[in-house]
C-alpha cells in the first residue's frame, strides 16, 4: 500500500536518488525541494522525481535553513502526507525547523518505512543501535530524516518528463548571518554507493600497516571504509569512510571486514550487506557470530597469501 503524496528535502545532490526511489516505493507522486539549479533539477527528475521545487542557491550571507517556514508553508498548501529528509548536519536542523512550524514531531534516524493501511510505520535504532524500535506515524504529514544506505537509488532515466517549479521564498534568518564559508576538510566519498567495501579496524597495529588493505581493497575492486576508532580516536582514516550507527550504513554486495571484532555499534551499518566476511585472529570475535564467512587469522600472514592467490588467478 502507498501514500499519495512524498516530498524529498536533501542539501547533497547525491543523495536524491535514493530518496526518489524510497520516495517511489512509498507513494504515488514524488516532489523534490532542492537549493541548486535547473541542471540539478533535471537530474532529480531523471532519478525519479515527478516534480521539482527549486529554491535556488542561498545567498552569500544566506543559510538554506532560512527557506524553513516558507518550505513549511510549500507542504502544508501542497498537504504533503511523507516529507524524507536526509541526515545531513543541515538537513537534520532544516527538519526541526519545519516540524516546529507544522506544530509536528521528526523521527530520526530511519532504517525502514513502510506503510500499512495507509499509515506510516518507520523503524530506527535505539540505545546505541542495540535495539530497534517500531513506531506509528499519528500525524497528517510525516517528516523523518533518512541516512545513506536506507534506501537503494536505481538507474537514471533521461527519458522521464517532470516539472520544475521555480520559487522566490521568504527568509527568515532569526538574526543569524553566514560571516565567513571555508571548503570542508575531508573526502568526497560515497561509500553506500559501493557494491565492494573492504573495511579496516583496531586489528592494524600502525597507520603505515593500512597500505596492505589499500593494495587489497584496489586488488579486488572495493572503496576502503573503517571502524569508528580507526577514524575517531586513531584519526588514521576520514570520517567520511567510518561505518557505523552514527557514520555511514552499507548495503554492498560483499562487505570484508579485516580486523574489526563486529561491536553492534559497528554491524548495524553493514547487516544489509549481501555477503559479509570477517578476518580475525580472535576466535571469540563477536564478528564471527554474523558474517557468512570467517578465517580465524593472523591478518598480516592471511591478507598477503589471499592477495597472491587473487593476482594469481587474474
Amino acid at each position: 500500500m502507498t501514500v499519495n503524496n512524498i516530498w524529498v528535502i536533501t542539501d547533497d545532490q547525491n543523495a536524491v536518488g535514493e530518496l526518489c526511489d524510497g520516495g517511489r516505493q512509498l507513494g504515488k507522486q514524488v516532489s523534490v525541494i532542492l537549493f541548486s539549479d535547473q541542471n540539478r533539477a533535471q537530474e532529480a527528475i531523471s532519478s525519479g522525481a515527478d516534480q521539482v521545487y527549486l529554491f535556488g542557491q542561498a545567498g552569500e550571507s544566506v543559510m538554506i535553513e532560512d527557506y524553513s517556514k516558507s518550505i513549511a508553508e510549500l507542504l502544508r498548501a501542497e498537504k504533503a502526507d511523507l516529507v524524507l529528509v536526509y541526515s545531513s548536519i543541515r538537513g537534520k536542523l532544516i527538519a526541526g525547523r519545519i516540524a516546529t512550524q507544522l506544530g509536528i514531531s521528526v523521527l530520526s534516524n530511519v532504517s525502514e518505512l513502510t506503510v500499512d493501511d495507509g499509515s506510516i510505520i518507520v523503524k530506527h535504532m535505539v540505545y546505541g543501535g542495540a535495539a530497534i524500535r517500531t513506531e506509528k506515524a499519528l500525524t497528517d504529514t510525516v517528516v523523518v530524516t533518512v541516512g545513506s544506505g536506507v534506501f537503494e537509488a536505481m538507474p537514471k532515466d533521461a527519458a522521464r518528463q517532470g516539472k520544475v517549479n521555480e520559487i522566490n521564498p521568504n527568509v527568515d534568518n532569526a538574526g543569524i548571518r553566514i560571516l565567513e564559508t571555508r571548503p570542508k576538510q575531508g573526502e568526497l566519498v560515497n561509500l553506500s554507493a559501493a557494491k565492494r567495501v573492504v573495511g579496516v579496524g583496531r586489528g592494524f597495529a600502525a597507520q603505515e600497516d593500512l597500505k596492505m588493505a589499500e593494495e587489497f581493497t584496489a586488488l579486488v575492486g572495493a572503496e576502503m571504509a573503517c571502524s569508528r576508532p580507526i577514524a575517531e580516536g586513531e584519526k588514521w582514516m576520514s570520517k567520511e569512510r567510518y561505518v557505523g550507527v552514527s557514520g555511514v550504513v552499507l548495503k554492498p554486495d560483499i562487505y570484508i571486514a579485516l580486523g574489526i571484532s563486529g561491536q553492534i555499534q559497528h554491524m548495524v551499518g553493514v547487516n544489509h550487506a549481501k555477503t559479509l566476511v570477517a578476518i580475525n585472529k580472535d576466535k571469540n570475535a563477536p564478528i564471527f557470530k554474523q558474517v557468512d564467512i570467517g578465517l580465524v587469522g593472523d591478518l598480516y600472514k592471511v591478507l598477503p597469501k589471499i592477495a597472491e592467490k587473487i593476482k594469481a588467478q587474474n
